[in-house]
Protein backbone atom coordinates (compact mmCIF):
# COMPACT_ATOMS: atom_id res chain seq x y z
CA UNK A 1 0.00 0.00 0.00
CA UNK A 2 1.72 3.59 -0.87
CA UNK A 3 -0.01 5.84 1.09
CA UNK A 4 1.98 6.95 3.19
CA UNK A 5 6.12 9.19 2.02
CA UNK A 6 8.52 6.67 3.22
CA UNK A 7 12.00 9.66 2.08
CA UNK A 8 11.36 12.90 1.98
CA UNK A 9 14.99 13.44 0.54
CA UNK A 10 13.66 11.60 -2.54
CA UNK A 11 10.14 13.46 -2.88
CA UNK A 12 11.95 16.91 -2.00
CA UNK A 13 14.12 16.16 -5.12
CA UNK A 14 11.42 15.32 -7.10
CA UNK A 15 9.59 18.36 -6.29
CA UNK A 16 12.58 20.22 -7.41
CA UNK A 17 12.67 18.17 -10.76
CA UNK A 18 9.54 19.38 -11.45
CA UNK A 19 9.91 22.70 -10.67
CA UNK A 20 12.76 22.69 -13.15
CA UNK A 21 10.51 20.99 -15.44
CA UNK A 22 7.20 22.96 -15.34
CA UNK A 23 5.62 19.43 -14.03
CA UNK A 24 2.05 19.22 -13.24
CA UNK A 25 0.68 15.89 -12.30
CA UNK A 26 -2.67 15.28 -13.41
CA UNK A 27 -4.67 13.29 -10.22
CA UNK A 28 -6.86 9.94 -11.18
CA UNK A 29 -9.68 11.97 -11.14
CA UNK A 30 -8.70 14.10 -13.81
CA UNK A 31 -8.01 11.01 -15.95
CA UNK A 32 -11.13 9.67 -15.09
CA UNK A 33 -13.09 12.67 -15.10
CA UNK A 34 -11.34 15.40 -17.53
CA UNK A 35 -13.46 18.46 -17.09
CA UNK A 36 -11.91 18.66 -13.87
CA UNK A 37 -8.66 19.83 -15.24
CA UNK A 38 -7.85 23.39 -14.53
CA UNK A 39 -8.94 25.56 -17.93
CA UNK A 40 -5.37 27.20 -17.87
CA UNK A 41 -4.44 23.34 -19.08
CA UNK A 42 -6.97 23.11 -21.37
CA UNK A 43 -6.05 26.36 -23.15
CA UNK A 44 -2.36 25.87 -23.44
CA UNK A 45 -3.11 21.63 -24.67
CA UNK A 46 -4.67 23.39 -27.95
CA UNK A 47 -0.79 24.36 -28.88
CA UNK A 48 0.98 20.78 -28.43
CA UNK A 49 0.36 17.87 -30.19
CA UNK A 50 -0.98 14.53 -29.00
CA UNK A 51 2.70 12.65 -29.10
CA UNK A 52 4.60 16.27 -28.17
CA UNK A 53 7.16 15.61 -25.74
CA UNK A 54 5.53 18.13 -23.52
CA UNK A 55 4.64 17.24 -19.97
CA UNK A 56 0.89 19.37 -20.01
CA UNK A 57 0.70 15.46 -22.43
CA UNK A 58 0.17 13.73 -18.95
CA UNK A 59 -3.00 14.93 -18.84
CA UNK A 60 -4.16 13.50 -22.03
CA UNK A 61 -3.70 10.18 -20.33
CA UNK A 62 -7.50 9.72 -20.77
CA UNK A 63 -9.89 8.07 -23.25
CA UNK A 64 -11.94 10.90 -23.52
CA UNK A 65 -9.33 12.89 -25.96
CA UNK A 66 -10.55 14.61 -28.68
CA UNK A 67 -9.59 12.51 -31.34
CA UNK A 68 -6.95 14.56 -33.80
CA UNK A 69 -3.02 14.69 -33.52
CA UNK A 70 -2.93 18.33 -32.91
CA UNK A 71 -4.29 20.95 -30.24
CA UNK A 72 -7.55 18.07 -29.53
CA UNK A 73 -8.97 18.76 -26.29
CA UNK A 74 -11.95 16.21 -24.31
CA UNK A 75 -14.82 14.74 -25.15
CA UNK A 76 -16.66 11.49 -24.53
CA UNK A 77 -14.40 8.12 -24.57
CA UNK A 78 -13.50 7.12 -27.98
CA UNK A 79 -15.09 4.11 -29.65
CA UNK A 80 -15.91 2.10 -32.46
CA UNK A 81 -19.44 -0.26 -32.56
CA UNK A 82 -18.88 -2.91 -34.93
CA UNK A 83 -22.32 -3.86 -37.05
CA UNK A 84 -23.09 -7.57 -37.40
CA UNK A 85 -22.24 -7.77 -41.19
CA UNK A 86 -18.96 -7.55 -39.36
CA UNK A 87 -19.27 -9.66 -36.72
CA UNK A 88 -22.12 -11.94 -37.60
CA UNK A 89 -23.94 -11.58 -34.03
CA UNK A 90 -26.64 -9.52 -33.00
CA UNK A 91 -25.09 -8.57 -30.02
CA UNK A 92 -23.58 -4.74 -29.96
CA UNK A 93 -19.43 -5.10 -29.70
CA UNK A 94 -18.04 -2.27 -28.92
CA UNK A 95 -14.17 -1.03 -28.56
CA UNK A 96 -12.94 1.87 -26.54
CA UNK A 97 -10.00 2.74 -28.42
CA UNK A 98 -6.69 2.92 -27.45
CA UNK A 99 -5.18 5.07 -30.30
CA UNK A 100 -6.04 8.44 -29.60
CA UNK A 101 -3.60 8.53 -26.17
CA UNK A 102 -0.42 10.04 -26.24
CA UNK A 103 2.42 7.10 -28.11
CA UNK A 104 -1.11 5.47 -29.56
CA UNK A 105 -1.53 3.30 -27.27
CA UNK A 106 -3.05 2.65 -23.63
CA UNK A 107 -0.07 1.98 -21.73
CA UNK A 108 0.91 5.09 -21.26
CA UNK A 109 -1.76 5.12 -18.14
CA UNK A 110 -0.69 1.33 -16.77
CA UNK A 111 2.83 3.20 -16.79
CA UNK A 112 1.57 6.39 -14.67
CA UNK A 113 -0.32 4.77 -12.09
CA UNK A 114 3.22 2.22 -11.83
CA UNK A 115 5.85 5.15 -11.60
CA UNK A 116 3.96 8.44 -10.12
CA UNK A 117 2.97 6.88 -6.77
CA UNK A 118 6.68 5.76 -6.17
CA UNK A 119 7.06 9.24 -6.92
CA UNK A 120 4.62 10.96 -4.81
CA UNK A 121 5.94 8.58 -2.15
CA UNK A 122 9.75 9.26 -2.06
CA UNK A 123 10.89 5.94 -3.01
CA UNK A 124 11.96 7.33 -6.46
CA UNK A 125 14.67 9.81 -6.66
CA UNK A 126 14.38 11.17 -10.31
CA UNK A 127 17.96 12.52 -10.12
CA UNK A 128 19.66 9.46 -9.89
CA UNK A 129 17.38 6.30 -10.38
CA UNK A 130 16.17 5.20 -13.74
CA UNK A 131 13.12 3.62 -14.31
CA UNK A 132 13.04 0.31 -16.19
CA UNK A 133 10.12 -0.46 -17.84
CA UNK A 134 9.85 -4.57 -18.81
CA UNK A 135 7.37 -5.06 -21.69
CA UNK A 136 5.93 -6.72 -24.81
CA UNK A 137 5.69 -3.91 -26.32
CA UNK A 138 3.19 -0.90 -25.92
CA UNK A 139 4.37 -0.88 -22.05
CA UNK A 140 7.54 0.22 -22.39
CA UNK A 141 6.71 2.69 -24.86
CA UNK A 142 4.35 4.30 -22.74
CA UNK A 143 6.81 3.96 -19.61
CA UNK A 144 9.58 5.62 -21.60
CA UNK A 145 7.42 8.20 -22.74
CA UNK A 146 5.67 9.25 -19.35
CA UNK A 147 9.17 8.98 -18.07
CA UNK A 148 10.51 11.84 -20.61
CA UNK A 149 7.43 13.75 -19.31
CA UNK A 150 8.55 13.00 -16.28
CA UNK A 151 12.12 13.91 -16.18
CA UNK A 152 13.38 10.31 -15.59
CA UNK A 153 15.74 8.69 -17.58
CA UNK A 154 13.99 5.19 -19.12
CA UNK A 155 15.26 1.44 -19.79
CA UNK A 156 13.13 -0.29 -22.26
CA UNK A 157 13.12 -4.07 -22.10
CA UNK A 158 10.96 -6.19 -24.57
CA UNK A 159 11.34 -9.35 -27.04
CA UNK A 160 13.56 -8.94 -30.47
CA UNK A 161 10.88 -10.00 -32.43
CA UNK A 162 8.67 -7.53 -31.93
CA UNK A 163 7.55 -4.68 -34.76
CA UNK A 164 10.21 -2.82 -36.12
CA UNK A 165 7.96 0.52 -35.03
CA UNK A 166 8.54 -0.10 -31.33
CA UNK A 167 12.50 0.12 -31.12
CA UNK A 168 12.56 3.09 -34.12
CA UNK A 169 10.02 5.18 -31.65
CA UNK A 170 12.18 4.15 -28.16
CA UNK A 171 15.77 5.01 -29.74
CA UNK A 172 14.25 8.21 -31.10
CA UNK A 173 13.00 9.15 -27.19
CA UNK A 174 16.06 8.38 -25.98
CA UNK A 175 15.33 4.89 -23.75
CA UNK A 176 17.69 2.60 -23.23
CA UNK A 177 16.55 -0.18 -24.97
CA UNK A 178 17.34 -4.19 -23.97
CA UNK A 179 15.75 -6.56 -26.38
CA UNK A 180 15.69 -10.00 -25.23
CA UNK A 181 15.44 -13.21 -27.13
CA UNK A 182 11.99 -14.34 -28.95
CA UNK A 183 8.84 -12.63 -29.37
CA UNK A 184 5.68 -11.67 -27.70
CA UNK A 185 4.98 -14.95 -25.60
CA UNK A 186 8.97 -14.99 -24.11
CA UNK A 187 7.94 -13.12 -20.92
CA UNK A 188 10.53 -15.73 -18.84
CA UNK A 189 13.48 -13.93 -20.63
CA UNK A 190 12.22 -10.61 -20.05
CA UNK A 191 12.15 -11.21 -15.88
CA UNK A 192 15.57 -12.89 -16.69
CA UNK A 193 16.56 -9.41 -18.01
CA UNK A 194 15.08 -7.94 -14.80
CA UNK A 195 17.12 -10.19 -12.42
CA UNK A 196 20.39 -9.21 -13.90
CA UNK A 197 19.60 -5.33 -13.58
CA UNK A 198 18.42 -5.77 -9.98
CA UNK A 199 21.67 -7.49 -9.26
CA UNK A 200 24.14 -4.97 -11.31
CA UNK A 201 22.59 -1.80 -11.40
CA UNK A 202 21.35 -0.19 -8.05
CA UNK A 203 19.74 2.98 -9.94
CA UNK A 204 17.51 1.16 -11.10
CA UNK A 205 13.83 0.71 -10.46
CA UNK A 206 11.62 -1.91 -12.01
CA UNK A 207 8.26 -1.17 -13.05
CA UNK A 208 7.17 -4.94 -13.99
CA UNK A 209 3.48 -4.43 -14.89
CA UNK A 210 2.81 -8.15 -14.65
CA UNK A 211 3.29 -7.22 -10.70
CA UNK A 212 3.10 -3.79 -10.44
CA UNK A 213 -0.80 -2.95 -8.81
CA UNK A 214 -0.57 0.68 -9.75
CA UNK A 215 -1.03 -0.94 -13.38
CA UNK A 216 -4.73 -2.87 -12.90
CA UNK A 217 -5.21 0.12 -10.05
CA UNK A 218 -5.44 2.76 -12.83
CA UNK A 219 -7.48 0.49 -15.10
CA UNK A 220 -9.79 -0.44 -12.53
CA UNK A 221 -10.22 3.70 -11.84
CA UNK A 222 -9.85 5.22 -15.28
CA UNK A 223 -10.86 2.36 -17.99
CA UNK A 224 -13.51 0.52 -15.08
CA UNK A 225 -15.40 4.32 -15.68
CA UNK A 226 -15.11 4.82 -19.28
CA UNK A 227 -16.43 1.20 -20.01
CA UNK A 228 -19.44 1.76 -17.30
CA UNK A 229 -20.05 5.08 -19.28
CA UNK A 230 -19.97 3.98 -22.96
CA UNK A 231 -21.73 1.79 -22.21
CA UNK A 232 -24.43 3.75 -20.24
CA UNK A 233 -24.29 6.23 -23.61
CA UNK A 234 -25.51 3.13 -25.89
CA UNK A 235 -28.74 2.37 -24.00
CA UNK A 236 -28.50 -1.43 -23.83
CA UNK A 237 -27.53 -3.91 -21.31
CA UNK A 238 -24.15 -4.53 -20.67
CA UNK A 239 -23.59 -7.86 -20.46
CA UNK A 240 -20.13 -8.52 -20.52
CA UNK A 241 -16.23 -7.17 -20.93
CA UNK A 242 -13.90 -8.70 -22.74
CA UNK A 243 -9.86 -8.33 -22.55
CA UNK A 244 -6.49 -9.97 -23.63
CA UNK A 245 -4.77 -10.99 -19.83
CA UNK A 246 -1.53 -9.31 -20.92
CA UNK A 247 0.54 -7.80 -18.25
CA UNK A 248 -3.61 -8.41 -16.44
CA UNK A 249 -3.93 -4.40 -16.27
CA UNK A 250 -6.80 -3.99 -18.72
CA UNK A 251 -8.97 -6.85 -17.04
CA UNK A 252 -9.13 -5.20 -13.89
CA UNK A 253 -11.22 -2.80 -15.32
CA UNK A 254 -14.13 -5.53 -14.62
CA UNK A 255 -13.39 -5.88 -11.32
CA UNK A 256 -15.04 -1.92 -11.74
CA UNK A 257 -18.05 -3.13 -13.95
CA UNK A 258 -18.72 -6.20 -11.42
CA UNK A 259 -19.54 -3.79 -8.74
CA UNK A 260 -22.16 -2.01 -11.02
CA UNK A 261 -23.24 -4.52 -12.65
CA UNK A 262 -23.02 -8.38 -11.02
CA UNK A 263 -24.09 -9.99 -13.81
CA UNK A 264 -21.75 -8.98 -16.49
CA UNK A 265 -19.71 -11.59 -18.02
CA UNK A 266 -15.59 -10.85 -17.73
CA UNK A 267 -13.94 -12.60 -20.16
CA UNK A 268 -9.83 -12.92 -20.95
CA UNK A 269 -8.70 -13.19 -24.10
CA UNK A 270 -5.55 -15.21 -25.19
CA UNK A 271 -3.73 -16.59 -28.10
CA UNK A 272 -4.69 -20.27 -29.11
CA UNK A 273 -0.64 -20.74 -29.99
CA UNK A 274 -0.06 -19.91 -26.58
CA UNK A 275 -3.20 -20.89 -24.19
CA UNK A 276 -1.61 -20.48 -21.04
CA UNK A 277 -5.24 -20.16 -19.05
CA UNK A 278 -7.85 -22.39 -21.57
CA UNK A 279 -5.15 -25.48 -20.93
CA UNK A 280 -1.77 -24.71 -19.20
CA UNK A 281 -0.57 -24.65 -22.69
CA UNK A 282 2.54 -22.87 -24.24
CA UNK A 283 4.23 -21.53 -27.57
CA UNK A 284 4.89 -18.56 -29.65
CA UNK A 285 2.65 -15.95 -31.14
CA UNK A 286 1.68 -12.91 -33.27
CA UNK A 287 -0.83 -11.50 -31.22
CA UNK A 288 1.23 -8.30 -30.58
CA UNK A 289 0.49 -6.54 -26.98
CA UNK A 290 -0.10 -9.67 -25.05
CA UNK A 291 2.11 -11.64 -22.93
CA UNK A 292 1.74 -15.12 -21.97
CA UNK A 293 3.26 -18.39 -20.25
CA UNK A 294 2.84 -17.08 -17.03
CA UNK A 295 -0.58 -15.94 -15.16
CA UNK A 296 0.83 -11.84 -14.04
CA UNK A 297 0.52 -11.38 -10.46
CA UNK A 298 -1.69 -8.64 -10.68
CA UNK A 299 -4.60 -10.50 -12.23
CA UNK A 300 -7.58 -11.08 -9.75
CA UNK A 301 -9.07 -14.48 -11.23
CA UNK A 302 -12.05 -14.86 -9.05
CA UNK A 303 -13.11 -12.11 -11.44
CA UNK A 304 -12.79 -13.96 -14.38
CA UNK A 305 -15.82 -15.70 -15.89
CA UNK A 306 -14.59 -17.47 -19.36
CA UNK A 307 -11.42 -17.90 -20.98
CA UNK A 308 -11.35 -17.73 -24.90
CA UNK A 309 -8.21 -18.95 -27.12
CA UNK A 310 -7.90 -17.14 -30.43
CA UNK A 311 -5.82 -18.05 -33.22
CA UNK A 312 -3.09 -15.61 -34.15
CA UNK A 313 -3.62 -16.85 -37.86
CA UNK A 314 -7.57 -15.27 -38.20
CA UNK A 315 -6.08 -11.94 -36.39
CA UNK A 316 -3.61 -11.79 -39.27
CA UNK A 317 -5.80 -12.24 -41.92
CA UNK A 318 -8.36 -9.63 -40.62
CA UNK A 319 -5.56 -7.69 -39.97
CA UNK A 320 -5.38 -7.28 -44.17
CA UNK A 321 -8.93 -7.28 -44.40
CA UNK A 322 -9.56 -4.11 -42.42
CA UNK A 323 -6.49 -2.35 -43.95
CA UNK A 324 -5.90 -3.61 -47.33
CA UNK A 325 -7.45 -1.93 -50.53
CA UNK A 326 -9.23 -4.97 -51.33
CA UNK A 327 -10.57 -5.64 -48.04
CA UNK A 328 -12.28 -2.33 -48.03
CA UNK A 329 -13.76 -2.98 -51.57
CA UNK A 330 -15.31 -6.51 -50.07
CA UNK A 331 -16.62 -4.60 -47.16
CA UNK A 332 -18.18 -1.54 -49.23
CA UNK A 333 -19.96 -4.23 -51.00
CA UNK A 334 -21.13 -6.23 -48.17
CA UNK A 335 -22.75 -2.77 -47.42
CA UNK A 336 -20.38 -1.04 -44.77
CA UNK A 337 -20.58 2.33 -44.60
CA UNK A 338 -17.32 4.30 -45.55
CA UNK A 339 -17.23 6.35 -42.27
CA UNK A 340 -16.86 2.79 -40.57
CA UNK A 341 -14.55 1.10 -43.06
CA UNK A 342 -12.10 4.90 -42.63
CA UNK A 343 -11.84 3.75 -38.70
CA UNK A 344 -11.16 0.24 -39.08
CA UNK A 345 -7.14 0.86 -38.94
CA UNK A 346 -7.67 2.26 -35.36
CA UNK A 347 -8.06 -1.68 -34.41
CA UNK A 348 -4.42 -3.10 -33.98
CA UNK A 349 -3.87 -6.81 -33.56
CA UNK A 350 -4.75 -7.39 -30.28
CA UNK A 351 -7.89 -5.59 -30.64
CA UNK A 352 -8.73 -7.88 -33.84
CA UNK A 353 -8.08 -10.36 -30.91
CA UNK A 354 -10.46 -9.10 -28.37
CA UNK A 355 -13.44 -9.06 -31.33
CA UNK A 356 -13.17 -12.37 -32.09
CA UNK A 357 -13.04 -13.05 -28.33
CA UNK A 358 -16.45 -11.05 -27.95
CA UNK A 359 -17.95 -12.78 -31.09
CA UNK A 360 -17.52 -16.57 -29.25
CA UNK A 361 -18.63 -14.39 -26.15
CA UNK A 362 -21.89 -13.47 -27.61
CA UNK A 363 -22.43 -16.79 -29.69
CA UNK A 364 -21.80 -18.70 -26.07
CA UNK A 365 -24.24 -16.66 -24.53
CA UNK A 366 -27.09 -16.51 -26.77
CA UNK A 367 -26.27 -12.31 -26.40
CA UNK A 368 -29.13 -10.40 -28.46
CA UNK A 369 -29.32 -7.09 -29.87
CA UNK A 370 -29.82 -5.95 -26.42
CA UNK A 371 -26.87 -6.85 -25.18
CA UNK A 372 -23.45 -4.83 -25.10
CA UNK A 373 -19.85 -6.25 -24.99
CA UNK A 374 -17.44 -3.90 -24.43
CA UNK A 375 -13.76 -4.27 -25.87
CA UNK A 376 -10.67 -1.98 -26.29
CA UNK A 377 -8.70 -1.35 -29.11
CA UNK A 378 -5.67 -0.88 -26.92
CA UNK A 379 -3.48 0.59 -29.59
CA UNK A 380 -4.25 0.86 -34.01
CA UNK A 381 -3.19 -1.01 -36.78
CA UNK A 382 -0.76 2.22 -37.73
CA UNK A 383 1.67 0.52 -35.19
CA UNK A 384 1.70 -2.38 -37.52
CA UNK A 385 2.28 -1.47 -40.83
CA UNK A 386 5.86 -2.99 -41.15
CA UNK A 387 3.79 -6.61 -40.66
CA UNK A 388 0.97 -5.73 -43.41
CA UNK A 389 4.52 -5.60 -45.79
CA UNK A 390 5.34 -8.74 -44.09
CA UNK A 391 2.27 -10.49 -44.85
CA UNK A 392 2.26 -8.82 -48.42
CA UNK A 393 6.01 -10.13 -48.90
CA UNK A 394 5.10 -13.65 -47.58
CA UNK A 395 1.31 -14.18 -49.47
CA UNK A 396 1.53 -11.94 -52.20
CA UNK A 397 -1.21 -9.20 -52.84
CA UNK A 398 -4.12 -8.97 -51.05
CA UNK A 399 -7.24 -9.53 -53.21
CA UNK A 400 -10.97 -9.53 -53.10
CA UNK A 401 -11.33 -13.02 -53.03
CA UNK A 402 -9.11 -13.24 -50.41
CA UNK A 403 -10.93 -10.98 -48.68
CA UNK A 404 -14.04 -12.57 -49.16
CA UNK A 405 -12.30 -15.69 -47.62
CA UNK A 406 -11.25 -13.70 -44.63
CA UNK A 407 -14.84 -12.33 -44.21
CA UNK A 408 -16.40 -15.73 -44.25
CA UNK A 409 -13.71 -17.83 -42.39
CA UNK A 410 -12.49 -15.48 -39.79
CA UNK A 411 -15.29 -13.38 -38.29
CA UNK A 412 -18.45 -15.19 -39.90
CA UNK A 413 -16.66 -18.65 -39.13
CA UNK A 414 -15.79 -18.03 -35.57
CA UNK A 415 -17.29 -20.57 -32.97
CA UNK A 416 -17.22 -21.08 -29.62
CA UNK A 417 -14.61 -23.87 -29.70
CA UNK A 418 -11.45 -23.53 -27.60
CA UNK A 419 -13.25 -21.24 -25.06
CA UNK A 420 -14.13 -22.56 -21.48
CA UNK A 421 -16.63 -21.27 -19.04
CA UNK A 422 -14.62 -20.93 -15.93
CA UNK A 423 -15.92 -22.94 -12.18
CA UNK A 424 -14.59 -21.49 -8.85
CA UNK A 425 -12.41 -24.84 -9.63
CA UNK A 426 -10.90 -23.98 -12.97
CA UNK A 427 -10.25 -20.47 -11.32
CA UNK A 428 -8.10 -21.44 -8.84
CA UNK A 429 -6.36 -23.81 -11.15
CA UNK A 430 -5.56 -20.86 -13.19
CA UNK A 431 -4.36 -18.91 -10.25
CA UNK A 432 -2.45 -21.61 -8.54
CA UNK A 433 -0.09 -21.30 -11.54
CA UNK A 434 0.94 -17.72 -9.93
CA UNK A 435 3.13 -20.48 -7.71
CA UNK A 436 5.25 -21.34 -10.28
CA UNK A 437 6.28 -18.12 -11.85
CA UNK A 438 6.08 -15.74 -8.80
CA UNK A 439 6.93 -18.03 -5.98
CA UNK A 440 9.65 -20.14 -7.43
CA UNK A 441 11.57 -17.93 -9.41
CA UNK A 442 10.80 -13.92 -8.75
CA UNK A 443 10.76 -14.59 -4.93
CA UNK A 444 6.90 -14.13 -3.68
CA UNK A 445 5.88 -16.00 -0.68
CA UNK A 446 2.89 -19.08 -0.30
CA UNK A 447 1.29 -16.38 2.29
CA UNK A 448 1.39 -13.53 -0.42
CA UNK A 449 -0.45 -15.68 -2.92
CA UNK A 450 -2.33 -17.01 -0.36
CA UNK A 451 -3.85 -13.62 0.12
CA UNK A 452 -4.51 -13.03 -3.30
CA UNK A 453 -7.15 -15.97 -2.96
CA UNK A 454 -8.35 -16.37 0.20
CA UNK A 455 -8.00 -12.39 1.46
CA UNK A 456 -11.74 -10.97 0.47
CA UNK A 457 -10.83 -7.56 1.41
CA UNK A 458 -7.56 -7.84 -0.45
CA UNK A 459 -8.74 -6.43 -3.80
CA UNK A 460 -11.10 -3.52 -2.98
CA UNK A 461 -8.27 -2.64 -0.71
CA UNK A 462 -5.82 -2.46 -3.69
CA UNK A 463 -7.32 -0.22 -5.67
CA UNK A 464 -8.50 2.09 -2.99
CA UNK A 465 -5.58 3.35 -2.38
CA UNK A 466 -6.40 5.64 -5.47
CA UNK A 467 -7.78 7.99 -3.54
CA UNK A 468 -4.57 8.29 -1.08
CA UNK A 469 -2.96 8.93 -4.47
CA UNK A 470 -5.01 11.95 -5.16
CA UNK A 471 -4.64 13.53 -2.33
CA UNK A 472 -0.73 13.46 -2.31
CA UNK A 473 -0.88 14.74 -6.22
CA UNK A 474 -2.76 17.34 -4.83
CA UNK A 475 0.01 17.99 -2.38
CA UNK A 476 2.99 17.64 -4.81
CA UNK A 477 1.49 19.91 -7.05
CA UNK A 478 1.18 22.44 -4.17
CA UNK A 479 4.75 22.01 -3.23
CA UNK A 480 5.93 22.42 -6.49
CA UNK A 481 3.36 25.60 -7.49
CA UNK A 482 4.01 24.99 -11.17
CA UNK A 483 0.13 25.05 -11.87
CA UNK A 484 -0.35 28.49 -9.80
CA UNK A 485 2.57 29.78 -12.12
CA UNK A 486 0.85 28.63 -15.62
Amino acid sequence: MLTEVVNETFLEKAVQRAKERGIVLPTFDEMQDPEQIPEVIKDKLKNIGLWDLHPLNLFRITWKNEPKEFGGNYGGVNYIELPKAITGVDARIVLMLGKWFPTGAHKVGAAYGCLVPRIISGQFDPTYHKAVWPSTGNYCRGGAFDSYLLGVTAVAILPEQMSKERFVWLKEIGAEVIATPGCESNVKEIYDACWDIKRNRKDCIIFNQFEEFGNPCWHYKVTGKAAEELAASLNGRLAAYVSATGSAGTIAAGDYLRKHHPHIKVVASEALQCPTLLMNGFGAHRIEGIGDKHVPWVHNVKNTDVVTAIDDEDCMRILRLFNEPEGHKLLAAEGIAPELIAQLHTIGISGIGNILSAIKTAKYFEMTSDDIIISLATDSADMYRSRLTELEEQKGKYTTLQAAKDLEKCLMGTGTDTMKELSYTDKKAIHNLKYFTWVEQQGKTVDEINQLWYDENFWQQTFSQVSYWDDMIEDFNERTGVLKKL
